[in-house]
């Protein structure tokens, strides 16, 4: 009779690998990778100076005018409110092409843009006249290199086709640390793959797991975490991502010991 010795050595080392993989650096939950969705209708219209760069790009998710210019570049938009959701729509990528209208640019090239901003309601006007991002409306107020792209500034407003697709990112997840020492506020950035937020904790490197402690969401990119941290001790962010399939990965190489609120941080990995 066969010995089953070797087979169960292998399932061994299996449950042992993956153990490794959940308490160590880099831990990931498998799941498949963000696809593209398919296009919807929408429109697109365009805002703000005319460079396409600044703090008035990134406003209401919390983006700064550094954070635009470094890693979103002019690639951006301030969205209506069904698509901003609540903040959860920042970071998301979108693709755009102009379509049914004399203004499209010929051959209806389109464009990839991540929302950075809300584009807030006018109840004063119309949803066909003047109040473009009046729900239900799924409406892009772009930054104005990625509009003229679509058409040309004549055309002010244009029927668009959207479709949300994997943000594609240089580097790791980026953190900009804020708060004090009772109150932990993370600007969360860079982020690849759906490109936003679900859930976030936090813990003290070197502790384990059942340490974690559950960050809420502050305002767009923002997560709050109402506990006296330290900065002994490096931080290690564990997150999940917003959009379905859910993803979740840890980042322990980001903020080291001796962190101080102010200053952004770089991890290694991303939701690739």
């Amino acid at each position: 009779m066969a010995s089953r010795a070797p087979a169960i050595v292998v399932v061994a080392a299996l449950i042992m690998a993956a153990a490794h993989l959940a308490s160590g650096s880099g831990y990931y939950q498998a799941a498949a990778p963000f696809t593209t969705s398919d296009w919807q209708d929408g429109s697109a219209t365009f805002y703000g100076d005319d460079s396409g760069l600044g703090a008035d790009f990134g406003g209401a998710c919390g983006y700064g005018a550094n954070d635009i210019q470094s890693l979103y570049s002019t690639s951006t938009a301030a969205l209506s409110t069904p698509l901003f959701a609540s903040g959860s729509g920042c970071g998301q990528c979108y693709e755009l092409r102009c379509v049914n209208s004399r203004w499209c640019n010929p051959g209806s090239p389109a464009v990839v843009v991540t929302g950075t901003n809300l584009c807030p309601p006018n109840w004063n006007l119309p949803s066909d006249n003047g109040g473009w991002c009046n729900p239900p409306r799924q409406h892009f107020d772009m930054a104005p290199p990625s509009f003229l792209i679509l058409a040309p500034r004549v055309a002010g407003i244009v029927p668009v086709q959207f479709r949300r697709v994997p943000c594609q990112r240089s580097g790791g997840i980026r953190f900009y640390v804020q708060g004090n020492y009772y109150w932990l506020l993370l600007y969360v950035m860079n982020v690849g793959g759906s490109g936003d937020v679900g859930d976030l904790a936090v813990k003290r490197a070197g502790e384990p797991d059942c340490s974690y402690m559950p960050a809420s969401r502050n305002w767009g990119i923002t997560y709050q975490v109402f506990a006296a941290l330290g900065n002994a001790k490096g931080l290690v962010v564990r997150m999940t991502c917003y959009s379905s399939p859910r993803k979740t990965i840890v980042v322990d190489d980001a903020i080291p010991a001796w962190w101080s609120t102010g200053l952004s941080y770089q991890g290694s990995n991303n939701f690739y």
